[in-house]
């Protein structure tokens, strides 16, 4: 495998986490209840919304490394230790959760950033500056 197969690699697992997260924090923005439902509802709203825009700039940079950036759910569930949120668990259980799974994020960003180029590397240190502050600020509504 080629230097810049092996970096795709590690993005293309970045890639794959990240969307799981975007589609549990954008589920969590349409299911979260209580007394904090505006707050919630609105940091949630945030956080998806900077992940959309990013899956894109991963993917953008998987085929500047002349891979095929992976699509589908499919794809994306082979390559992603993501699990799927549940609705029915309380706000607190939601925040709990995404902490992990950004810190999950922020793991497999490091990983993907042994090696890498400059250019690769900047885009996840990025990724890791981003996924640390969502980090922060769900742990930071937990109290």
């Amino acid at each position: 495998m080629s230097e810049q197969a092996k970096i795709a690699a590690g993005l293309s697992k970045l890639l794959a986490d990240t969307y799981a997260v975007y589609l549990k924090t954008h589920g969590y923005h349409w299911n979260v209840r209580g007394m904090n439902f505006h707050a919630l509802h609105g940091m949630f709203m945030e956080q998806y919304t900077e992940m959309w825009a990013a899956i894109d700039v991963v993917a953008e940079r998987i085929r500047a490394l002349g891979e095929l950036a992976p699509q589908g759910y499919g794809a994306f569930g082979r390559l992603s230790d993501i699990k799927d949120g549940d609705p029915h668990q309380d706000a607190a259980g939601m925040l709990r959760e995404l902490v992990a799974d950004h810190e999950a994020l922020i793991a497999a960003a490091k990983a993907a950033r042994d090696g890498a180029d400059d250019v690769s590397a900047a885009v996840i240190d990025d990724r890791i500056e981003a996924h640390q502050k969502h980090a922060w600020m769900l742990r930071a509504t937990l109290g």
